[in-house]
């Protein structure tokens, strides 16, 4: 950083502190509702998702060899079987907006075009299916059945959409990877997918939210998270204390350390705003009151479906905590389109997530995916609300 930006940077913390109202009852609960939603989030999907998906994202490039995600995921590879292939993955992980971002990450930089890996983005988080089929039961069957195409629909266009943009820029960065030679691994492939699919079921399990009104098979999975989560456990250990030679196990720490030191900052950074300005869903204690963004979202206006899925970008939901919350603002007289807006953009995207997207893609291609996002998020948006009205 030069001088001259880092007395910039001075003169602006000291003015902050010199002139904020930190006095304020407004200020002071959205400074405890900052740290108190961090924590919440510490605690309830750092070490069971969080940290499994850095290892997962820490073995692709590892262990992973640049030819095969090539194959299924490069530029010159068929479109119906890359974006296939990205939404399928994607969708089986039925992971929150944060916890795709090591994923998304690794198969990026392991040689996967901006298309296909946006597509894997979107489609983790969007196309959960125990969340469109709550949201069917909740919120009713053509908001559920809208979530479920709108969804599915997105992360195609949407990768498409990428893909089309940045094509040149995506060409010559796939061009450098196919000249970098593969990497000979001394275990098979058939051991190698039990690996990856052995973590994979650990993070899907332990990522298993208790669902509220589900089916009693979604509630079986959910008591035996723990126990599955336990006996996998133990046969990864043994998979790696077998298959896995000691130069390859620091290998891999050393990759999943990387991944968690360039996205965990901004992730906790980005909680943090989110929480001050917003607040935890649902509750009142950020900086911008309730009540406005309630009034925002009513009737199914232009500016209706918009505020919608400018709030589902840029507020962080858990895995299912969008359901009440919407069922909530539907209560208050949120409009039906606003809702399907903020339920195809809200999952997807984050605050959070944008500043780790940003450090991965870079900013011009995260504000064209945001955009992409919030555009057709919002037309969809008033396209269902005139249609159910």
């Amino acid at each position: 950083m030069s001088k001259s930006k880092k007395i910039i940077l001075y003169i602006s913390v000291f003015a902050m502190i010199y002139l904020i109202p930190f006095q304020t009852e407004q200020l002071q609960r959205a400074v405890i509702e900052a740290i108190e939603m961090l924590q919440y989030y510490a605690r309830e999907h750092v070490l069971f998702c969080l940290i499994p998906a850095f290892f997962i994202a820490g073995a692709i490039a590892n262990f992973i060899s640049k030819d095969s995600i090539i194959k299924y995921f490069g530029g010159k590879t068929k479109k119906w079987i890359s974006y296939s292939v990205a939404s399928v993955s994607g969708a089986i992980l039925a992971v929150c907006s944060c916890t795709v971002l090591p994923l998304f990450a690794g198969i990026y930089k392991r040689g996967a075009g901006i298309g296909p890996a946006v597509a894997f983005l979107f489609s983790g988080p969007a196309i959960n299916v125990l969340a469109i089929i709550l949201t069917a039961r909740v919120l009713g069957w053509q908001l559920g059945l809208a979530r479920a195409i709108g969804a599915v629909f997105f992360a195609l266009i949407i990768g498409l959409l990428m893909a089309a943009i940045f094509r040149d820029s995506d060409q010559k960065r796939l061009e450098d990877f196919v000249q970098e030679d593969g990497q000979d691994l001394p275990r098979s492939g058939l051991q190698n997918i039990i690996y990856f699919i052995t973590m994979i079921l650990i993070l899907i399990f332990a990522t298993w939210t208790q669902p509220e009104g589900a089916s009693a098979f979604w509630n079986l999975v959910y008591q035996i998270k723990w126990p599955a989560v336990a006996v996998l456990s133990l046969i990864l250990a043994l998979e790696l204390y077998t298959w896995f030679e000691k130069d390859e196990l620091n290998s891999w720490l050393d990759e999943t350390w990387s991944f968690a030191e360039q996205i965990a900052p901004l992730l906790f950074g980005g909680v943090l705003i989110a929480g001050f300005l917003m607040g935890a869903p649902g509750s009142d204690a950020g900086l911008i009151p309730q009540e406005w963004i309630a009034a925002l979202v009513g009737g199914n206006s232009l500016l209706a479906n918009f505020t919608a899925s400018i709030l589902g970008a840029f507020m962080y939901f858990a895995t299912l905590t969008e359901i009440p919350i919407l069922q909530g603002l539907l209560n208050s007289g949120m409009g039906q389109g606003p809702a399907l807006a903020l339920l195809l953009a809200g999952p997807a995207l984050s605050l959070p997530n944008m500043l780790v997207i940003r450090s991965v893609i870079g900013t011009k291609k995260t504000l064209v995916f945001v955009g992409i996002v919030v555009v057709m998020a919002t037309f969809t948006g008033m396209v269902y609300g005139n249609l159910v009205l």
